[in-house]
């Protein structure tokens, strides 16, 4: 469907939207995986992955914003957007995705992967399996010693538990939730999020999502990513939003697990979705990561 941004979006999101993009699918393991592209072919690269029961537009209005400099791609995983759907869901599987459409997207060299909540377990994962292949990884408010918000919704039958068709577009959108909820959102990022979170069904409109996503991880994700944070050997940066999931206590245990090189910033006012309710202070935080990047060597864990 085509998109037209609420009347009150900034000019800085409505220029997001309208820098060109493109499609791309890969075949990984059998399941065509979807990603959207940004940027010049051939340039450095940046690889955007999506929390749980989100999709490539989460990162559409942020990532776009570098593609004068970058070559980036935003992955659908497995069992979200326009992705397929698998019999099962594995991290190291989806590790695998993000490493395949890095390698079709036409990037030059390793890229920097960049995580937000479950996408954040898969980015420590991808940096820990595919050292080689990734510059640098961010993760944003990915809360590894604590349960998974996305799981804890399923198990409790709330906004991943109760498979629903809905009658029309409107309804849908009137529906849409985050998980885990919180206080502050941007309804014209939510906006934008919502309208390319839905496909056409039998009977009207459905989430894009495959619900046994959640069913398959019974002790959380987190659990399977907390062995490869002692394996990350790239550079790394971990984001804590104020209002977010990753406490100061979490920080710093992913901090000494990581070797204590790795900076740990605070994302203030913003909650665990920080790309819908701060996103420019979550850019500035990426810009200056990867500016600093680029001119300053790596300290090493011992």
């Amino acid at each position: 469907m085509t998109y037209r941004a609420l009347p009150d979006a900034p000019g800085w999101f409505t220029r997001a939207l309208a820098v060109p993009r493109g499609d791309l699918a890969v075949d990984v393991d059998g399941c065509t995986i979807h990603a959207l592209t940004f940027g010049t072919p051939g340039t450095r690269g940046l690889v955007f992955v999506h929390g749980g029961g989100a999709h490539a537009h989460w990162w559409t209005h942020v990532a776009a914003t570098f593609a004068d400099e970058f070559r980036v791609v935003c992955v659908d995983l497995s069992g979200h957007g326009d992705s397929g759907h698998r019999a099962s869901y594995s991290l190291e599987q989806w590790t695998d995705e993000v490493m395949a459409v890095s390698g079709a997207g036409d990037i030059a060299g390793p890229p920097v992967v960049v995580g937000h909540s479950m996408g954040g377990f898969v980015t420590i994962g991808t940096a820990a399996r595919h050292g080689s292949g990734v510059s640098g990884a961010i993760v944003c408010d990915s809360p590894v010693t604590e349960p998974d918000p996305e799981i804890a919704s399923y198990r409790l039958k709330e906004a991943f538990g109760r498979p629903r068709v809905y009658p029309t577009l409107e309804d849908a959108f009137a529906h849409f939730r985050t998980v885990p909820a919180q206080d502050h959102y941007l309804d014209y990022v939510m906006d934008h999020v919502a309208h390319h979170s839905v496909r056409p069904t039998e009977g009207g409109y459905q989430w894009k999502f495959d619900r046994d996503v959640f069913a398959q991880f019974g002790g959380g994700m987190r659990s399977v990513a907390l062995p490869y944070l002692s394996q990350v050997q790239c550079r790394f940066a971990l984001l804590r939003s104020e209002h977010g999931l990753v406490t100061r206590d979490i920080g710093r245990f992913m901090y000494d697990e990581l070797g204590r090189v790795t900076p740990v910033i605070e994302l203030p006012e913003a909650g665990h979705h920080a790309m819908l309710d701060q996103p420019l202070i979550l850019l500035t935080a990426l810009r200056t990561l990867l500016a600093d990047w680029d001119h300053s060597e790596p300290r090493r864990r011992d």
